[in-house]
C-alpha cells in the first residue's frame, strides 16, 4: 500500500492491449490536468494489493474490466513533492467482448480522452520516457507471441491451528481467525489475474483458503488429493499429473496446496515450460508463507514470468 509521508507511493498500472486484425494496438490515456499522454495506472488504497490496484484504477479510468496477464517490471521517479514514486505494470488485454461491451468512452475527472494506437505510434505520443521502456518491455513480447498468456497461480494456504493444538486428524485442521482474515484478503488480488479454474487440496484449511476466492470469481472449487499433504507424506500425490492437466487446458488455473508439496508443484511447471530456470527466481515461488501466493505466467509452452505476493494480513 502506499507508504506513510516519509515513504514511496506505490501505484499498479498496465499496458492496456488488444488486436485489430491481428496487431496489438495499445490504449493511451490523455489527461488534461497533467497535460500528459500515459499508461492507465493509480495509487494504491490502503490496505490494498497492488494487482487489485492495476485492475480497479483500469476499470476506473478507462471502463474497461481486464485481467492481468505477466508483469513488465516497475517505473520509478521522483514527484514534485520529493516522494518516491513505484509503479508496477502488467499487461492487459481487453477482449473483442469487453471493448464491444465498454461500448463509447466518457470523459471523467482523471482522464480526458482514451487512443488506441500501434506500438510504434504509441513510442512516439508517450509523454514520459518511463512509460516508453514500459511500452518496450510489452513490444519485445509481442515480437514473439508472448504477450498472451494464462497463468498458474500456486496459493499457500491461510495460518491454521498448529498440529499440536488440534487432536484430530491432520487434514481437518481449521483456520485460524488471522487465517480466515488472510483468506479474505488474498481474495481479490488473485481474481486480478482472472482464473477459471479453483484446484484444492481435500485438507480443510485448502478448502476453507480458496472459499473467499470462490465467492468472488463465482467459481466452484475442484478438490485433488493429489495435491494433499497427506498423499505427498506418503509418497502417492500425483503432482505431476495435476500440473500437465492445467497445462495442457492453457487456462488459468489456482492450486492451493501446502508448503512441503509447493516447491513439487512449481519445479514440475518449470520443468515443462521453462528452458532456462536459472532465469526465474523459483525458489522465492515455492517457499511461500501462509496465504502468500506466486503467479506462473505461460504463452503457449514458454514459461514467460514469474510473480510473488504477499499476503495483506501478517501471520
Amino acid at each position: 500500500m502506499s507508504g506513510g509521508p516519509s515513504g514511496p507511493v506505490v501505484a499498479g498500472g498496465a499496458v492496456v492491449w488488444r488486436e485489430q486484425d491481428g496487431t496489438p494496438l495499445v490504449l493511451l490515456i490523455h489527461r488534461d490536468h497533467h497535460k500528459d499522454v500515459s499508461l492507465p495506472k493509480g495509487k494504491v488504497d490502503p490496505g490494498e494489493a497492488v494487482p487489485t490496484t492495476a485492475v480497479r484504477e483500469i476499470d476506473e479510468e478507462t471502463g474497461y474490466r481486464v485481467h492481468l496477464g505477466a508483469p513488465l517490471g516497475t517505473a520509478e521517479y521522483v514527484l514534485p513533492n520529493g516522494r518516491d514514486k513505484i509503479v508496477h505494470y502488467w499487461t492487459a488485454r481487453v477482449s473483442a467482448k469487453e471493448y464491444a461491451r465498454a461500448g463509447a468512452f466518457t470523459p471523467n475527472h482523471e482522464v480526458a480522452a482514451l487512443e488506441w494506437v500501434t506500438i510504434d505510434d504509441a513510442r512516439n505520443r508517450l509523454t514520459y520516457e518511463r512509460d516508453v521502456a514500459i511500452l518496450d518491455r510489452f513490444a519485445e513480447r509481442a515480437a514473439v507471441g508472448q504477450h498472451r498468456t494464462f497463468a498458474l497461480i500456486t496459493l499457500r494456504h491461510a495460518k491454521t491451528v498448529p498440529g499440536s493444538d488440534w487432536d484430530g486428524p491432520d487434514a481437518t485442521r481449521p483456520l485460524l481467525p488471522v487465517g480466515r482474515s488472510q483468506a479474505r484478503a488474498v481474495a481479490a488480488p488473485i481474481a486480478a489475474f482472472g482464473p477459471k479454474k479453483i484446484v484444492s487440496s481435500t485438507a480443510a484449511r485448502c478448502l476453507a483458503t480458496v472459499e473467499p476466492l470462490s465467492a468472488t470469481t463465482r467459481l466452484g472449487v475442484s478438490t485433488s488429493p493429489d495435491i494433499s499433504q497427506d498423499a505427498h507424506d506418503r509418497g502417492a500425490a500425483d503432482v505431476k499429473g495435476v500440473v500437465r492437466r492445467r497445462l495442457d487446458k492453457g487456462k488459468s488455473a489456482v492450486l492451493c496446496s501446502h508448503g512441503p508439496v509447493l516447491p513439487d508443484i512449481i519445479a514440475r511447471i518449470a520443468t515443462v515450460t521453462a528452458d532456462d530456470s536459472g532465469r526465474f527466481d523459483l525458489r522465492r515461488a515455492a517457499m511461500l508463507s501462509v496465504g502468500d501466493f506466486s503467479v506462473m505466467h505461460i504463452a503457449g509452452d514458454t514459461l514467460v514470468a514469474v510473480e510473488t505476493h504477499r499476503n495483506t494480513i501478517p501471520a
